[in-house]
């Protein structure tokens, strides 16, 4: 597995090594003590799943402190545009976005550390996709962001019109409401 950083401090992607035949494919999706060589200590506690459809749009969720999460996140049916929102105010990355398109079928994992808010959307029609948590959902801890926020003026690549949200996503605060990443 190519383990790739990224100018953000615990923001990984993992590009694995893919072995395919006329028989189909394997690939490792996580080896605990590869993660360990490059300082990824990360212990993970949950396991979620998503489904959806063409033009969904989930995030920008977080979680503060003492439920803050890492999450470990594929695509294992369709492909997302990923984007994470740096929140930790100690950072020289702070506010700043990192994009990333994931699918089934590049296979790239991303590592997203505690204090990052996050978001995909939907690319294409039934997109599966997955994420482990390194702590336990909580309701009373959870944040969001709006993600078309013009401060952050993310592109998500589809006109705002096309795209699919939840009430709660829709009705997400501005950046400047949030509250910044405490350890």
């Amino acid at each position: 597995m190519n383990v790739i950083k990224t100018e953000f401090d615990g923001l990984f992607v993992f590009e694995p090594r893919v072995f395919e035949d006329d028989r189909g494919y394997f690939f490792e999706s996580y080896n605990n003590r590869l993660l360990a060589e490059h300082g990824i200590n990360t212990l993970f506690v949950q396991d979620n799943e998503s489904r959806s459809q063409l033009g969904t749009l989930r995030g920008l969720h977080y979680q503060i402190s003492p439920f803050g999460q890492a999450k470990l996140v594929r695509v294992t049916s369709g492909e997302v545009i990923d984007i994470v929102v740096d929140l930790r105010k100690d950072q020289p990355t702070y506010g700043k976005s990192f994009r990333i398109q994931l699918s089934a079928e590049n296979k790239k994992q991303m590592l997203v550390p505690r204090g990052f808010a996050h978001g995909f959307l939907c690319m294409s029609e039934n997109t599966t996709f997955n994420y482990k948590c390194d702590n336990y959902y909580s309701k009373e801890h959870e944040g969001c962001i709006n993600a078309f926020d013009p401060v952050l003026d993310l592109d998500w690549c589809l006109a705002h019109s096309d795209i699919i949200r939840s009430q709660k996503d829709i009705e997400a605060p501005q950046w400047g409401s949030h509250i910044p990443f405490q350890k």
